[in-house]
């Protein structure tokens, strides 16, 4: 009998790759002034070339804007015009876009059917090195941010980055936080846990995290989190097909959003559909699409997102 391991068929808009924050490990940003934002004829052309077929996520991915800067008002009004350009071509919005105001949270919801934010590591020790230059990254911030996602039941993806300089201690410190506010909203529907995989563009000296202790990670965070949240890993950072059966094994459930390019980890390809059917058969798992927000949390919705929510169920695929 197969067992079930899912993911997101999706694709990423990126608004805009510039970022006031210059965390040592990133592969992703280019500094603010530097980067043309996309427009939302260039969005309409993309979005309606994937009409068809079988993406149902769209993942706006942003840099960050500073929240004090002039040009805050439009760079949320472009991401809330994304949202609503995808919903409208019949994909499910699903924004990452660093930390947002009650009050645009509260907006954005509007145009999601769920969103996400990483935490990445709560020590506040990170604020000397890999973060010295990161101000969104203080670690209250970032917990606040899902409080505030619970109180407005935004269906909700988090996770951790591993090997940034993290000690295993804190690791266990950075889950039992997004534990307790689970424990109080319960919107989480997801963790991730992310290797650190160099890259290209990075100024972190580290070497990097060691896979040879990832099964052993999953299987202590799978007794720290809720049952209620799935453990999410992304395939392309894990090299080995072994490694990737022993993580599921060991309590991985989902392989998260996967698409052309894996936009904040640029060095490292996603694997072809195919590739993964044929390592999963090894131990008997199926993969199996899923949509950007589970089923428990349907209920949540606006009438308007649920009638978009059954739209992509019925297109879906149910296997590969």
């Amino acid at each position: 009998m197969s067992r079930q391991i899912t993911y997101s068929p999706a694709y990423t808009l990126v608004p805009t790759y510039e970022c006031f924050n210059r965390c040592d490990y990133c592969n992703f940003r280019v500094d603010p002034n530097q980067d043309q934002w996309m427009t939302l004829a260039t969005a309409r052309d993309k979005l309606q070339s994937l009409q068809n077929q079988g993406i149902s996520e769209i993942l706006i991915l942003s840099g960050e804007v500073h929240p004090r800067s002039p040009r805050r008002k439009a760079w949320f009004d472009h991401i809330y015009q994304l949202c609503e350009l995808s919903l409208s071509l019949g994909f499910l919005p699903h924004s990452n876009v660093g930390p947002l105001s009650f009050a645009e949270m509260e907006k954005l919801k509007k145009v999601n059917v769920s969103m996400g934010l990483m935490v990445e590591q709560i020590t506040p020790k990170l604020l000397a090195t890999v973060h010295h230059n990161a101000p969104s990254k203080i670690p209250e911030l970032r917990l606040q941010q899902l409080a505030w996602a619970g109180e407005l039941k935004i269906p909700f993806t988090t996770g951790i980055l591993l090997g940034i300089g993290e000690t295993e201690q804190e690791r266990w410190e950075s889950l039992k936080a997004i534990a307790e506010i689970q424990q109080n909203y319960g919107h989480i529907q997801e963790i991730i846990l992310q290797p650190h995989s160099l890259g290209q563009k990075q100024t972190f000296q580290g070497s990097g995290f060691s896979m040879d202790q990832f099964p052993q990670i999953i299987a202590i965070a799978r007794e720290i989190i809720p049952s209620s949240i799935t453990l999410q890993i992304p395939p392309n950072l894990i090299p080995d097909d072994q490694c990737l059966l022993d993580c599921l094994d060991a309590g991985a459930r989902d392989l998260g959003g996967i698409g052309p390019i894996d936009e904040v980890n640029p060095d490292y390809a996603h694997f072809h559909h195919q590739k993964l059917v044929n390592i999963l058969k090894k131990n008997n798992w199926e993969l199996v699409p899923r949509l950007p927000i589970y089923p428990p949390y349907y209920h949540w919705l606006s009438d308007q997102l649920l009638i978009k929510v059954e739209e992509c169920l019925e297109k879906r695929p149910q296997k590969l």
